[in-house]
């Protein structure tokens, strides 16, 4: 196991590791524990209790955080005619068909989210062994396959992010930046943890949520309690 260095060792001295937080005590805790010099991430992490090798546990959708990430997302829409025309119109970064698919082939990768029309998605699934492994690759469960170009392109610029269960049963969501009040990211906090809830698959059994903590970039985790946020909404 990798030796943690001197500030992080520093850092969490500040945070009771056998201790869970309110949400509240919780964020303020780890940007306080932030030692980064830039503007740091502020994630939240949950460790599930669901077996993502089966089909009726698996996890994944989007959400529009209220506050958004303090991330502008560059978006690629593959769309053609009028729908090309919308995607531009709502603020697309980047809009076009077999032109953007044979850059990928090349290397390109100035984006950050792809929404594709289903006309287009013949075209874009030959892109799947290159987008796939990066987590770009278009998805109807996550809003970035659709003909709605527009409101794909608000929600995504308004702060929408992506959720999916990983190998250990663990989802890892951004909610925003150290530089964010702390009210700005509990709000988000709860959007996150509110999405979770209605998420959990009628086939998981037992403890559903068994650990949830939230941490900057480089930063230690700070637990949260779930039975005390519950209590507070």
């Amino acid at each position: 196991m990798a030796k943690k260095g001197k500030k992080f060792q520093e850092a969490a001295k500040l945070i009771d590791a056998s201790k869970v937080y309110s949400v509240g005590e919780a964020v303020e805790l780890a940007k306080k524990a932030n030692y980064a010099k830039f503007d740091a991430t502020v994630e939240v992490a949950f460790r599930l209790g669901v077996d993502p090798k089966k089909a009726d546990q698996q996890i994944r959708g989007a959400v529009v955080l209220p506050n958004g990430t303090g991330k502008t997302q560059r978006v690629l829409v593959f769309a053609k005619g009028e729908k090309a025309k919308e995607a531009e119109a709502a603020g697309a970064d980047f809009v076009g068909d077999t032109d953007y698919i044979n850059k990928i082939q090349q290397g390109w990768f100035d984006f950050d989210v792809i929404v594709a029309t289903p006309d287009m998605m013949g075209e874009v699934g030959k892109l799947g062994r290159v987008l796939g492994p990066k987590g770009l690759m278009p998805n109807p469960k996550t809003g970035t396959v659709t003909f709605d170009v527009t409101r794909a392109v608000a929600e995504i610029k308004a702060g929408k992010v992506e959720y999916r269960v990983d190998k250990a049963g663990n989802i890892h969501v951004p909610i925003g930046k150290v530089s964010f009040e702390d009210n700005k990211l509990v709000e988000n906090f709860s959007t996150i943890f509110e999405t979770m809830q209605k998420a959990k698959p009628s086939a998981a059994k037992g403890t559903y949520m068994k650990n949830i903590s939230v941490t900057t970039t480089m930063g230690p985790g700070v637990k949260v309690d779930p039975a005390s946020f519950t209590a507070k909404k």
